[in-house]
């Protein structure tokens, strides 16, 4: 998902959460069905059943009513005996018609109360086989409040008042506008989409574009990918340039590379554009090959903030400067094609493995564009927004929302802790076994080249189990603490005389072998701590430093302090406000 906003300026975010408040102030329309809300959690075992091939998705928009009419020719093959189809869409998008391998089905024979569509099948299908259903249905389809946090569509106008159309789902999931199986382990083979829309405008889309059909007052756009995570399928439409390039990759392959932007901002788009170049470098030196070389690296400018859309990432971070160099959105939805595309998440509960590995993109660029100053400088700043309220990882079967909100889950934790998770994992392993944790949890293999891997699903435990295998060594209690608690180690220090005895306290008593440099005067020594346990001797008065080059991620009293003053602050803030 994207970045949240809460490491930009303020007046910035709170200008962007102000303008999608208005373009969907005026936009009533009916409750989402729990359902239809939820994304992931139990999967049914119905869609267990089948292997999704093939999504062929025709889609029509209506501009000025906001309409969407569809038109789904979805193929899948028996995994095991099954005389039903499962399906999620939104029941505000009613179906006007479903066939079954081109013959047209009774009413009777499917429902959809609650946004879960059950189609009964004829026959039962036995295991190898295959079934085309077809779906025809139309409507307005859930819009978004504050995108793509609120997830939906936002329907808007470029500043010169053409149309500007976006789509942004993953927090709600694809069946807000297109039939599918609303899970992380729910994609399809294939995707092709056609998106009709009027003839001034462009559509571009998820992968290679295949074709446009002109229709004379209209044109049809025709994109197919691999592959992609349900919720990075995307329509896009506005009056859209487009800025050109491709890309030689060190792994010999070459990358086309688009950015479809409004007019207005060609200047903006331009020096953006130039920044694709490196970061593509980057991604590939240090991860590997840029997953999807073979369709494109893509960006399009969109009316809300960002998303990791396949092959088609969303941009709408108005082109800010913020002293790193590069644009930190748009780098941290690059990161998600090989930490939420290549890679992805088997349950909601593992989504540390997009998030934290995404976020912690952010600073290893810094570092690698302009050394240790911006690295640190950023790592300052997410460890200010570090909660630890909530372990990161419940080792349960999630929902999307279980884990994105606050009350229930990890939150932002997800990012900012997560991030320094993985700093900390890097100086106890060192670089060349934390890059190639990291290769291996990409792609599944410690080799990659272009066309030697696909896609994949992983989990928390998969990620362990690669690093214990990379290291030789147990790090159980390494991810013990760090994912399942939520407490963060503590470091307690007590003095006698002339030593000065360090121990680790973690929230229940797990063992946690943590190394520790200590500095002592201008010396620095690493206490192995193997039971927990180390001590230096210095006379009282000596210069002490504990992790002097922050190493570790540990309790700190002066930034809760902190955070609680901030807190204080807001509410008081507030308190004003509302006294005017």
């Amino acid at each position: 998902m994207s970045l949240r906003p809460t490491l930009l300026p303020l007046a910035v975010a709170l200008a962007l959460a102000s303008s999608s408040a208005i373009r969907a102030a005026d936009i009533q329309q009916p409750a989402l069905t729990p359902q239809t809300a939820s994304s992931g959690g139990p999967m049914p075992v119905e869609q267990t059943r089948v292997h999704f091939d093939h999504a062929e998705l025709h889609f029509t928009l209506d501009i000025p009513h906001r309409r969407l009419s569809g038109d789904a020719r979805l193929t899948f093959t028996a995994t095991a005996p099954t005389d039903v189809l499962v399906l999620d869409l939104d029941r505000n998008l009613p179906i006007g018609a479903i066939t079954l391998d081109g013959q047209p089905m009774a009413p009777s024979n499917w429902s959809n109360p609650t946004g879960r569509l059950r189609i009964a099948l004829p026959h039962a299908l036995a295991v190898g086989e295959a079934v085309t259903v077809g779906i025809r249905y139309a409507g307005a389809p859930h819009v978004a409040k504050n995108a793509p946090w609120d997830g939906g569509f936002v329907w808007s106008t470029t500043p010169s008042g053409k149309p500007w159309v976006a789509s942004a789902v993953e927090g709600e999931g694809c069946d807000l506008f297109w039939p599918c199986i609303d899970q992380p382990t729910g994609k399809p083979d294939l995707v092709d989409t056609w998106v009709t829309v009027p003839k001034d405008l462009a559509a571009p889309g998820n992968g290679v574009l295949v074709g446009i059909e002109d229709h004379g007052a209209t044109r049809t756009w025709h994109w197919r990918i691999k592959r992609p995570d349900t919720y990075a399928i995307t329509l896009n439409v506005g009056p859209f340039k487009e800025l050109k390039g491709d890309y030689a990759s060190r792994y010999g392959n070459t990358i086309p590379m688009e950015f479809w932007y409004l007019p207005e901002h060609e200047a903006q788009a331009k020096e953006l554009f130039a920044g694709f170049t490196p970061m593509l470098d980057f991604f590939e030196q240090e991860i590997g090959p840029y997953p999807f070389g073979d369709e494109k690296m893509g960006v399009v400018e969109t009316p809300h903030k960002g998303m990791e859309h396949q092959t088609i990432n969303a941009y709408g971070n108005h082109y800010v400067k913020d002293g790193f160099g590069f644009d930190r959105l748009l780098q941290h939805e690059f990161a998600h094609e090989w930490f939420g595309n290549q890679v992805t998440n088997a349950n909601w509960d593992d989504m540390w493995l997009h998030e934290s590995f995404g976020t912690y993109m952010q600073p290893l660029y810094s570092q690698y564009l302009y050394g240790d100053m911006d690295y640190f400088d950023w790592l300052h700043q997410l460890r200010l927004l570090v909660h630890n309220d909530k372990p990161m990882v419940s080792g349960e079967r999630r929902t999307e929302d279980d884990v994105y909100n606050p009350k229930t889950g990890p939150g932002q934790d997800i990012y900012n802790k997560g991030a320094l998770v993985l700093h900390t994992l890097r100086g106890l392993i060192g670089d060349d076994a934390f890059f190639d944790s990291i290769r291996s949890l990409v792609y599944g293999r410690p080799d990659p080249k272009p066309g030697n891997f696909q896609p994949h699903y992983a989990t928390t435990k998969d990620y362990i189990d690669i690093v214990d295998k990379v290291t030789g060594k147990d790090y159980g209690w390494f991810f013990k603490v760090y994912l399942y608690d939520a407490k963060l180690p503590q470091l307690v220090e007590q003095r006698q005389g002339d030593t000065l005895a360090f121990r680790w306290v973690t929230e229940h008593g797990e063992p946690f072998p943590m190394p520790l440099d200590v500095q002592v005067g201008h010396r620095v020594q690493t206490l192995s701590m193997a039971d927990g346990h180390g001590e230096v001797h210095a006379a009282p008065g000596t210069l002490v430093i504990a992790d002097p080059h922050s190493k570790v991620l540990r309790d700190m009293p002066h930034i809760d302090d902190f955070r609680r003053w901030m807190e204080e602050q807001k509410k008081a803030s507030k308190e004003t406000k509302g006294k005017k």
